[in-house]
């Protein structure tokens, strides 16, 4: 079975994005030279499943669709007409479309965010693994990480690593 993974930034305080979803405070922790794993995590994925806000967010940072080369599924409950990237507009219940996707031959799918649809595929036991990136900032206020109401869950890590930038990151597992 496909894993799915949620590859993610947030603050000290657990937000993902300030109130209108910027994410521009991501940049104190920019190093050239440093990705932060994101080079190989990306290369053991092929499907990536996003809400709409984040997928909106995306397309406004300026520069071309980064996710090209991979099956691209955004959650909307909206009537949304194909645009010029290769996603698929999901309407149907994410957890139900997220059960049958992990059933299907392929890599591992990772999960963007946001804050809601983190808390429906955690509520519904479909996120396997965590890698969170914890960014020295406290926002005070924001999207969180897991919206709305998140079940009671246990991870273990798995792994860590704090960086010379203050960027710890923290690998979890599902306990």
């Amino acid at each position: 079975m496909r894993k799915v993974q949620l590859y993610i930034a947030a603050s000290i305080d657990g937000y993902i994005a300030r109130p209108d979803g910027g994410v521009d405070w991501l940049s104190k922790v920019e190093k050239e030279g440093e990705d932060y794993g994101y080079g190989s995590f990306i290369a053991s994925i092929d499907t990536t499943l996003m809400g709409r806000k984040t997928y909106d967010e995306v397309l406004g940072f300026g520069v071309p669709f980064p996710y090209m080369n991979t099956a691209n599924y955004v959650f909307t409950r909206q009537e949304r007409q194909p645009d010029n990237n290769p996603v698929q507009f999901i309407r149907e219940d994410p957890a139900d479309f997220v059960g049958k996707l992990r059933e299907q031959p392929g890599g591992n799918i990772w999960l963007i965010g946001g804050g809601g649809l983190n808390t429906v595929l955690l509520n519904a036991g479909l996120i396997d693994e965590m890698i969170l990136s914890v960014i020295p900032i406290v926002l005070g206020e924001g999207i969180p990480l897991f919206g709305g109401q998140p079940k009671e869950t246990h991870w273990k890590v798995a792994e860590h690593q704090v960086f010379d930038t203050g960027l710890v990151q923290l690998r979890y597992l599902k306990g």
